[in-house]
């Protein structure tokens, strides 16, 4: 496959993904109710010939171009799921949806993977192996779409995975990569400690929950300081402590709720256990008693270097050298995550800063918006190394 003319169609097709992107901008479904979006990928695959599977993992659309060569076959995920946020950009393309909009950019990622589908298409005479487009549902709501559509078995005869996301914040055009650990895993826990109310008048008649837990507060950020490698990484963030309602009265309940972010899967497993035990510790110690509901959120994401360093490469020649950058670790989740445990794989990042300074937000804005022709960039590297896999 000449590389040159698919990155030359892949700019021709630049409109294209702009139209698209806009109407899924203006049309959002929430995480699982995804249901007019997954027909419209599906049915624009189907247009391109691809084979094509509908309700993978609930949600998810998988297509699949099989080339005419023998080769190894790559899976190239975006997410297609919006946020219960109100649009409150003024551009012609706002959300028609109250309450709902693309306000993380799987709107764009959706237009980039629907581009490089329809040069590739256009070129499977030439295509050695497969490649398996994995439109992704509910990645922003947690159990995520990922993990049922890997037990569905859209992972099956892949050898490499690979995905990108959009970065609001970051210079347009420019393709961010890191091996290694390289975006979170995210837990959340709900602990209700329970004491005996009373009389604020006579705290010595009552098991005070309210104290308890300003203790526990103070006792949970010591396990990153204190049981945690230093050079390692761990978060633990309490975002909410409700307890009483009247000055003079002492409750009989506090609810503390929080969330833990690692990198290291003993380290996500130590701190666990440990907010655990200085939970009952601490309630055991001040005659309370309590109850924990922890959840594991999303996997974090570890790049593999051999992959990594393939998209890299290939980044480095479509885009020039000056526009691929190593990026810091984030303390962010995604669910990507889990697609890489399965099989070898990266996921990179690719600027998309407005260059009107007054219109850049952060994702999860209600103002969110980026440089479409950063969509351009990303295609570009999904179709090279879609070309080279097999050289």
């Amino acid at each position: 496959m000449d590389v040159q003319t698919l990155l030359k169609e892949v700019e021709e097709l630049y409109p294209k993904m702009v139209e698209i992107r806009r109407y899924l901008h203006q049309n959002p479904e929430l995480s699982f109710k995804e249901e007019r979006t997954a027909k419209f990928i599906a049915d624009y695959l189907t247009d391109l010939d691809i084979e094509v599977q509908t309700k993978v993992g609930e949600n998810g659309v998988v297509g699949l171009l099989r080339g005419k060569k023998e080769g190894k076959t790559i899976a190239i995920r975006a997410d297609f799921d919006a946020l219960p946020i109100q649009d409150e950009k003024d551009v012609p393309y706002k959300s028609t949806v109250k309450d709902v909009m693309h306000a993380c950019g799987h709107d764009g990622h959706t237009a980039t993977l629907l581009a490089a589908a329809t040069v590739l298409a256009k070129h499977r005479d030439e295509l050695a192996g497969n490649v398996v487009f994995l439109h992704q549902h509910a990645e922003e709501q947690f159990p995520g779409g990922a993990k049922s559509m890997i037990e569905a078995g859209c992972l099956d005869g892949v050898d490499i995975v690979i995905g990108s996301h959009l970065q609001s914040t970051l210079p347009a055009g420019v393709v961010y990569y890191r091996e290694g650990y390289t975006m979170a895993s995210a837990d959340m826990f709900n602990i209700t400690i329970s004491g005996k109310g009373g009389h604020g008048a006579s705290p010595h008649e009552t098991v005070d929950p309210l104290v308890i837990g300003s203790q526990l507060v103070t006792n949970l950020q010591q396990i990153v300081s204190r049981n945690v490698d230093p050079i390692q990484s761990a978060v633990i963030t309490v975002g909410s402590f409700h307890s009483g309602e009247a000055p003079n009265v002492i409750p009989d309940t506090a609810v503390i709720t929080g969330s833990v972010r690692s990198y290291d899967p003993e380290i996500r497993d130590l701190l666990e256990n440990r907010i655990k035990q200085l939970t009952e510790s601490t309630c055991a110690a001040n005659g309370a008693t309590c109850e924990i509901k922890y959840d594991r959120g999303y996997a974090s994401v570890y790049n593999h270097p051999t992959e990594t360093k393939y998209i890299k490469d290939i980044a480095t020649e479509v885009l020039g050298e000056e526009n691929v950058k190593e990026i810091e670790p984030k303390m962010g989740s995604e669910d990507f995550g889990y697609f890489i445990q399965e099989k070898p794989g990266t996921f990179f990042f690719t600027g998309a800063r407005l260059s009107d300074s007054e219109r850049v937000y952060p994702h999860h804005h209600p103002r969110f918006d980026f440089d479409e022709e950063a969509m351009i960039s990303t295609a570009k590297v999904f179709v090279a190394a879609v070309a080279k896999l097999n050289d």
